[in-house]
Formats: C-alpha cells, structure tokens, sequence
C-alpha cells in the first residue's frame, strides 16, 4: 500500500461531490487489494465521513467495469429497499459520491483510480466470526444480496475477473505450474501436490452442471469473507454487504461455499496447527439457515442439492491456488512469512478433509430446511 500523503488525499478530495472541508484522514484496514482512507469533513458545523478508495488496477485491470457493475448494483439494491419499505436504506447498500461530472471514479493524470463512498456510521466488520448468530447474519445478508439483484434488468454484468472461480482453470494452472517449477518448490509441496491432483473428480461438478442448465448463471459476489458484511453496533444485526468489486455473474455455491471456508472453522486460512482446523457443524447449520432463509425465494431445488459440495469445492480451490502461488515465487497472493502459502494451502486442504467427512450430515440439513 502506498503511504498516505496529505496532500495527494486533499487533490482527490476536491474531485467529488462533497460539500465542506476535509478535517481529516486516515488509512483504513479494508482488504488487501485496495487503498482506503476515512476522510472527515466538516459539513456547516458537522463532521461526516467518508470512505475514499483507490482501486488496484493491477488487479481490476477495467476499472471502468468495475465501477459501471458497482453502480448499477447499488442503485438496483436500493431501489428494491424504497420498495420494501426499509428504513436506514443509507446504511443497507452502498452509496456512491460521483465526481463534479457526474462519474462514478476520477481517474488523476498519473492513472490513479478514485472512488468515493458514503461511510456506514455505527457499524463494524470482523475479521473471524464470534458466534453462530454472527455466521447466521453474514449468511442472511449475502443470501439476501442474492435475492434482491435476481432481477436486475439490463445486459450482463461485466466480468471483472474472468474465470474468477473457474476450478478447472485453476486446477490447469497448477498443474502447469508444477511442471514447470521455477522455484524449485515442488518437492517441498510434495504432498500437497499429490492430494489436489486426487481431487479432479470433483473439479467440473459446477461447471457440468452450469453446462447442462441444471443451475443457472446468478449475481454473485463472489468474495463473501465474513468481513464483507457490516453489522450494527447496537443490535448486532447485519446492514450492508461491502466490496463488490467481484460482483459478477456467477453461481450462487461460490458465494455459499466460500462463507463454509471462511466461517465454518474456529481458524485463521493460514493456521499452523492443523489439528485446529475443522469444520463446525453448529456454524454450518447457521450459514446454511440464513443463506435458506433470505435465498428461498429463488433458488432452485437443483442448486439447493450442491450447497454442502460448494463448501469443499470453494475450500479445495482456493488451497489451489495458494499452492499453485507457492511454486510460482508467491507473485499473487502477499505473504508475510516464507512459506506462508503453503501454510494456507495446508489449512485449506485440512478443511476439505473435515467437510468430506460431514458432508452427508450438512446436506441432509440443508435439504431439511
């Protein structure tokens, strides 16, 4: 991340349709692709924040896409909410503050990407999920995120990643990337290595099933870690579902699966105590509840029968490639130690090892539900 210079903030600042004066700024711990402040101004007396962004275009290589998704997604999100008359819509989806020409971002003369949000007050996110009323809400609040832009009108959604969660692709990249072993880290992966090429049978299950039309194409989000939900301060209660940058067509198991990854276990992705690692099942039947609960109204009984298969799929994709990201020299991913995504590609392998294990008993609850 770059260092926050004042300067350079208040440049950006003066782009976008913000009355007042900027007090002041902070760097905010949002994510690891992005750059984000929480800038303070002072509007006729009162101080209101807001969140300004600098969009990686390293990663998101059309920012432009990026943003029209954004932008029709939150209007869309908003709109459904008027309609059901919800109250707090401001602090429910997001809200864009368009530049002095009416775009979504400003782009500055050295390439840079801005965007600016209004900050959600009284509300937090957490990195690891403290109960399963928590993992409920997270699951409740991406199920409804589902629901709610299952009609938006208009073309397709551009792909901000493509192929994002294509597991074939990513189990192709792998294999490539030990062949070539450039890093000489194959061996040390040894293991590794042999129990993700075991696993191929379980590769093109989505994506067959995506060709044959038994599931179809959704919104997505494709990033449902459960620090992309906001919850209350007050009533614990989830409000908005952040970063969309990868909202994106998709399969609504890849949201669902990737929430079993990322909640399901008492662990960090890169925990170095495998014994540590399982799958809860109380956590599970809360993810599996909320997502039902608020996702109902649309999905379809085929899509509800690979709930509990997207949890190990999502996991075994994602240990791929932290594990094909080891033996290419750890160009992806930032790691803090040597090793370090090898570490989390055994934490994930561990996951998956657990949910085999309880994957009749999760899919006979979610087919109860």
């Amino acid at each position: 991340m770059m260092t926050y210079k004042e300067e350079r903030l208040l440049d950006v600042s003066k782009q976008f349709q913000i009355y007042g004066e900027i007090q002041h700024a902070e760097p905010c711990k949002i994510g690891h692709i992005n750059e984000t402040y929480t800038a303070t101004y002072n509007q006729g007396g009162v101080l209101v924040r807001y969140i300004h962004q600098r969009i990686n275009t390293g990663v998101f290589q059309k920012p432009q896409d990026v943003m029209d998704n954004v932008a029709r997604v939150t209007r869309h999100l908003r709109q459904k909410l008027v309609v059901a008359d919800e109250d707090d819509i401001t602090r429910k989806a997001l809200v864009i503050i368009p530049t002095h020409s009416g775009k979504s971002y400003y782009r500055n003369h050295s390439g840079e990407c801005w965007r600016t949000f209004v900050f959600i007050e009284n509300a937090q996110t957490f990195e690891t999920v403290q109960s399963p009323e928590q993992a409920y809400e997270a699951a409740f609040a991406f199920g409804r995120f589902q629901c709610l832009l299952a009609d938006l009108p208009g073309k397709r959604l551009a792909e901000t990643i493509p192929d994002f969660h294509n597991t074939r692709k990513r189990f192709i990249a792998l294999q490539d990337a030990v062949r070539a072993d450039t890093r000489n880290r194959a061996k040390e992966a040894a293991s590794e290595i042999a129990f993700a090429l075991k696993q191929e049978p379980i590769v093109d299950v989505l994506l067959d099933a995506l060709k044959r039309g038994e599931v179809p194409e959704r919104i997505t989000h494709n990033d449902t870690k459960f620090n992309n939900v906001m919850l209350d301060n007050a009533t614990g209660k989830a409000l908005a579902v952040v970063d969309l940058d990868t909202v994106m067509p998709g399969l609504v198991h890849y949201d669902f699966g990737d929430m079993v990854r990322t909640t399901t276990s008492p662990t960090a992705e890169d925990e170095l105590d495998l014994s540590k690692v399982r799958m809860q099942m109380p956590m599970f039947k809360a993810l599996a509840r909320g997502y039902i609960e608020a996702a109902s109204p649309f999905l379809k009984k085929k899509e509800k029968s690979f709930i509990a298969f997207a949890g190990k799929l999502i996991t075994y994709t994602i240990g791929i490639r932290f594990l094909t990201d080891f033996l290419q020299g750890d160009t992806y991913f930032r790691v803090h130690r040597p090793h370090h995504n090898l570490d989390r590609c055994r934490a994930q392998f561990k996951l998956v090892e657990s949910i085999v294990k309880h994957e009749d008993a999760m899919q006979k609850y979610v087919d109860s539900l």
